[in-house]
């Protein structure tokens, strides 16, 4: 007989069938079994079957005994090229043979490679286990794109009918929607492309408001020969997190919309225009009148606050016109009551307990009903937009004026770094006026250290406020240069005494046009007396590392200590003269304070206490130091606790106070060594470097550092000669420093391209975050400051 050509049916792809007669000899097989077995069918017609077996043969038993139900199992041949190969063989009994009638019988073996019966069983089990998934939906469509197959519900909780077979997507959906989908099955169809997580909003035909935001996968279905056959698409709801996003993305835009101006106008009515984009058909927005002129929003003797309808958004139909002004209790609830419905959403705008005033939004009922969550985004966005809206309220000329020249001048009132800790307080005798002269300043230095800066400029009003500016600048300049305090206070007196010498001249000028004016008849400008400077200052700096604190004063008193073991005193500063005297030197002093210790800097105004009495005024501070320093006490509470019974109204002067917690630089967080002064030093350098960033977990910045050591270490060796030394420090940032006995500052330039050398200082500025040079004792050190990874 002609073997079977199994090449057409794809089913058979791998199966391998041989005819058998009751004696066990092949009769005839596939042209599959010649390539599996690896021999022709010449050579297998007439052969034992068993002779195939590379195992033990099943008998005739065997097979009598199976031929009424057949038999299963795997067994091992020998292929014609000598290969062994196990297979799955199951024996057919053929209809026409009697029981025991041995020469008539007929069998049918079927074999295939365990292999691919393995694979087989997998796709069945994948395919129905894919059909019984109720997480995702899953449809296969034929190529008119009727649906064949569904697991389950296409579109979960829409209503429509389980049993969907010979329905199209128009049959399910809204057109537009159905023609959207179609048009990506489509396209799947006719490029084979699979389609992944392409994102449709779909609206059902039963409920064609309850919209589901839908991510389809789909890939093209074909037979042995690419024909396209259908097309299996996957459904996954994405409705939570589309919702989520959307409300997260609507408070983002409300957010920006009520800050995008200091106009309560244009506030309202961008924040109406937000919300009535998508998320509400109308939106209104009302204030109470007096936030339009930057008063107190009070209800009258009845409990009843004014509103004007400043911001609306919608169809005109829907919302009333802007300007009318309604009536509200001063919970916020409208009188006469408003309808509420799900379709409605009405939030108060309160900021710091102050009502200001009401958002209403509404949607239309053929659309969803708002939800809890819905709820809780307007109430979160009334609460922003409130707190914008107050801070328009509260912008006034002078209060902003005198707030922001205050906070342009002065620091943050708390601060860390890696030195201290800071606080502070500041009391001015007159807030109306703005801030006086005093000021205060806390000033990161190379090395994790830190400089404390308290200062009391002579007067108050904007001239005072000014100095303030300029002396402070001065300082924040000077510190730069890595100056000694005692240095610092020379310079910043010179300073003021220029500062002098200007008023001075301004004052002559003034003098000789008012002089002028009475002349003619005019009349003299009023508080136009001559201006003069003068101050006081003290400049502290900490080092952590050491554990050293150096200070020096102009005229400034002495800053209070409460140490870690309770007690308290005044640092031993001999105080220079105020600035702007000159022709005095200045002193400094170096104190070691442990961590933990609390130092005070302040200003006269708090030791004066008006009564004049100033030794009473220390010993008080000392006194609630020590106290506040025993218990432990935050910083910004210890500094209330010190200023407490200091009432504004009551005060002759600004009280400002500074207060620093000291900190520690662990040893194990230093290294320090000391280098030969030859080239061959250098790759120890970079060697001991490089242990020690690891030790220290910084094995990120082990690149960085050894080019920015080698390229210090070289010019020290090179230009300074003799000793130079080494030090790492791991604070807030990793500190590089080397120092020699060289004098000469290091100046970056720009290197021509004949220049062999000059781009050293260029390479250490691009690698790090800061750098810089300071004068010693015994020289001067170069130091560089990196980034540690982590922020």
């Amino acid at each position: 007989m002609d073997y079977l050509d199994d090449s057409r049916f794809p089913f058979l792809d791998g199966v391998a069938g041989v005819l058998v007669d009751g004696g066990g000899r092949i009769l005839d097989c596939t042209a599959t079994a010649e390539r599996l077995l690896a021999l022709p069918v010449a050579a297998l017609r007439g052969r034992p079957a068993r002779e195939l077996l590379a195992g033990p043969a099943a008998g005739d038993r065997e097979i009598e005994a199976g031929a009424a139900a057949g038999w299963s199992g795997r067994a091992v041949v020998r292929t014609g090229d000598g290969r062994t190969a196990e297979l799955a063989v199951r024996v057919l009994p053929l209809r026409g043979a009697q029981p025991g009638d041995r020469a008539r019988a007929r069998y049918l073996v079927v074999a295939a490679p365990v292999e691919v019966t393995d694979r087989w069983q997998q796709d069945q089990a994948f395919t129905r286990e894919l059909f019984l998934q109720d997480r995702f939906g899953l449809a296969v469509f034929d190529t008119d794109l009727k649906v064949l197959r569904t697991n389950a519900h296409l579109l979960p909780y829409s209503g429509i009918p389980t049993d969907l077979r010979g329905a199209t997507l128009h049959d399910l959906l809204q057109p537009e929607d159905a023609a959207s989908v179609e048009a990506h099955l489509r396209e799947v169809l006719e490029t084979g492309r699979p389609l992944v997580l392409a994102e449709e909003l779909a609206h059902t035909v039963v409920d064609p408001r309850s919209g589901r935001l839908l991510a389809i996968s789909a890939f093209r279905l074909q037979d042995a020969d690419g024909r396209a056959i259908g097309v299996t698409a996957l459904f996954s709801d994405l409705t939570e997190q589309y919702l989520a996003r959307r409300r997260l993305a609507l408070l983002h835009e409300a957010t920006a919309a009520a800050g995008h101006s200091l106009s309560v106008g244009e506030t309202a009515q961008h924040l109406a225009a937000v919300l009535a984009d998508g998320f509400a058909d109308a939106a209104v927005v009302e204030l109470a009148a007096a936030v339009f002129t930057g008063g107190e929003p009070l209800p009258d003797a009845e409990g009843r606050l004014l509103l004007r309808r400043i911001g609306v958004a919608g169809p005109p139909e829907a919302v009333p016109a802007a300007g009318d002004t309604v009536l509200v209790g001063a919970g916020g609830d409208t009188e006469p009551e408003d309808p509420a419905d799900a379709w409605s959403i009405l939030v108060p705008l309160v900021a710091r307990g102050v009502l200001l005033g009401r958002i209403a939004v509404r949607r239309n009922r053929w659309k969803n009903a708002y939800e809890e969550e819905d709820q809780a985004l307007m109430r979160e966005i009334a609460a922003r937009a409130a707190l914008a809206l107050d801070n328009a309220r509260r912008y006034t000329r002078e209060h902003r004026a005198a707030i922001g020249l205050q906070r342009s001048l002065l620091p943050p009132a708390v601060s860390s770094v890696a030195a201290v800790s800071t606080a502070s307080v500041y009391l001015p005798t007159d807030t109306a006026g703005g801030v006086g002269g005093d000021w205060f300043d806390v000033i990161p230095l190379s090395s994790a250290r830190v400089a404390l800066v308290v200062g009391d400029v002579t007067g108050h009003g904007l001239h005072a406020s000014a100095t303030m500016g300029r002396l402070r600048t001065a300082v924040r300049t000077l510190a730069d240069l890595e100056l000694e305090p005692d240095e610092l206070l020379v310079h910043l007196d010179d300073l003021v005494a220029q500062l002098l010498v200007e008023s001075a001249l301004v004052a002559d000028i003034d003098e000789e046009a008012q002089f002028s004016l009475g002349e003619t008849g005019a009349e003299l400008p009023q508080g136009s007396e001559p201006v003069t400077f003068g101050g006081t200052c003290l400049y502290a700096v900490y080092d952590p590392v050491d554990q050293l604190c150096t200070v020096a004063s102009a005229g400034h008193p002495p800053p209070a200590v409460a140490h870690a073991d309770g007690t308290a005193g005044f640092l031993p500063v001999v105080p220079g003269p105020p600035l702007g005297v000159g022709g005095l030197p200045f002193e400094s002093a170096r104190v070691e304070l442990r961590a933990g210790s609390v130092l005070a800097l302040y200003t006269d105004g708090l030791i004066e206490r008006g009564d004049g009495d100033i030794d009473a005024g220390m010993a008080e501070l000392l006194r609630r130091l020590a106290v506040v320093a025993r218990e432990q006490r935050p910083l910004r509470e210890a500094g209330q606790q010190l200023v407490a019974g200091l009432p504004p109204t009551r005060l002759h002067d600004d009280v400002t106070l500074l207060l620093a917690r000291t900190k520690a630089v662990p040893p194990d967080d230093t290294a320090v060594w000391s280098v030969e002064p030859e080239p061959a030093a250098v790759s120890r350098v970079r060697e001991r470097a490089t242990a020690t960033l690891t030790a220290w977990g910084l094995g990120e910045l082990v690149f960085t550092t050894e080019l920015v050591l080698s390229e210090l270490v070289t010019n020290a060796i090179r230009y300074a000669g003799g000793p130079v030394t080494v030090r790492l420090i791991r604070a807030d940032t990793l500190t590089c420093e080397v120092s020699d006995g060289s004098a000469t500052q290091p100046r970056m330039r720009r290197a021509r391209l004949t220049d062999e050398g000059g781009r050293g200082l260029y390479l250490v500025a691009q690698l790090t975050s800061r750098w810089g040079s300071r004068y010693t004792p015994a020289g001067k050190t170069i130091w560089t400051e990196q980034e540690l990874p982590g922020g």
